[in-house]
């Protein structure tokens, strides 16, 4: 796990190239972005559940090791302190089962993630200053 001193968005992806492509987006957005990687829905959860700071946004994937990402966000939303962190699902499901449960767990964003480099970064760049500059979240 990668952590700088200041998280703004905890990234959860499995996938190593998926992982370094969100963080080459991120660059690329001149914003001074914290970003902690964890690898699966367990080291996301033992992070999330520890005395550090809470992040901004958690950009998680769905199709994790260990924990999957639809159960990190069932006890993401069922716990009071991090109830009201955005959480934006960056995936490669389309399935709609997948889409629903996410919202009814209380999901803030969907996100396919883009095959093409060009489109994926754009994307993670405007979530990432959305959800970071643009948008005002509570404490």
């Amino acid at each position: 796990m990668s952590e700088p001193e200041t998280v703004e968005i905890l990234l959860v992806e499995d996938n190593p190239n998926d992982a370094e492509l969100t963080q080459r987006a991120l660059k690329k957005t001149n914003l001074d972005v914290g970003l902690a990687t964890v690898r699966d829905g367990a080291e996301a959860l033992e992070y999330l559940f520890s005395n550090r700071p809470k992040p901004k946004v958690i950009f998680l994937d769905l199709k994790l090791p260990k924990i999957d990402g639809i159960e990190v966000l069932r006890r993401v939303r069922a716990d009071d302190r991090l109830r009201s962190v955005p959480v934006v699902v960056l995936t490669s499901s389309q399935e709609e089962r997948d889409i629903s449960q996410c919202y009814k767990l209380g999901v803030n964003s969907y996100i396919v993630k883009p095959v093409e480099f060009e489109k994926f970064y754009k994307a993670v760049g405007d979530l990432a200053t959305y959800w970071l500059v643009l948008n005002k979240s509570p404490l």
